[in-house]
């Protein structure tokens, strides 16, 4: 716009002085530029009405939410990801975006009660399909389709998810089953309330005094 109004004054200013020209040469110079002027205004884009410049700026800036709460479900072609948002089938359909790649999504909610809502999934378990995934607008939710590239279970949604559970697994999965059992019951003590912690001790001393008395061999 603050181009656009100099650009109307230096129009003005050719004017005025084309109207005190009498030199032939001068007004040709004159009237030339004018014309460059006229044409440069025609092509400035018209200045947007407020209102819509308003509306377009709190639709964009404003407070933005990282979304954490999901619930996800699968058939043999989908994964689907549930994002509960409140009043977020009023908004129009243009306001809720997804961008796929092979491997990840993210989800952005543009002005919903005068908030942006985002969410973004990396690492995908398994790849999908860019153009067979999309997303559904439902009452109070977000459903977000990704389109499994093969017909496979998968066990979580992410690579970082199954490293943690393969994690987990491998400190109970040991070569010595009784080392196993002792992490299980180590787990179980530590996150235990004041009952579970006395039957655990209570079991401990029963078993070691069953090995002194030679009840139980001393090698399991």
């Amino acid at each position: 716009p603050l181009f656009f109004n100099q650009l109307q004054k230096d129009l003005e200013e050719v004017k005025e002085l084309l109207t005190n020209a009498t030199r032939k040469r001068v007004r040709d110079v004159l009237v030339a530029e004018k014309q460059k002027l006229e044409l440069e205004i025609k092509n400035q884009p018209p200045p947007k009405p407020k209102d819509v410049a308003e509306e377009e700026k709190s639709s964009l800036g404003g407070y933005t939410v990282k979304i954490n709460n999901y619930g996800w479900d699968q058939s043999d072609k989908f994964v689907k990801i549930y994002i509960s948002l409140n009043g977020v089938q009023k908004l129009p359909a243009e306001n809720v975006q997804v961008n796929f790649t092979e491997r990840s999504f993210d989800l952005l909610v543009k002005n919903l009660n005068g908030k942006n809502y985002t969410m973004t999934f990396n690492n995908l378990l398994k790849p999908i399909s860019v153009e067979g995934s999309s997303r559904k607008i439902k009452t109070d939710m977000v459903l977000v389709m990704c389109k499994k590239k093969r017909e496979e279970k998968w066990d979580c949604l992410t690579q970082v998810e199954k490293e943690s559970k393969e994690k987990e697994k491998a400190a109970y999965d040991t070569a010595d089953p009784s080392e196993g059992l002792m992490n299980i019951l180590k787990k179980m003590y530590a996150e235990g309330d004041d009952e579970m912690k006395r039957t655990i001790n209570k079991a401990w001393v029963e078993s070691r005094e069953k090995q002194y008395k030679g009840d139980i061999p001393m090698d399991i």
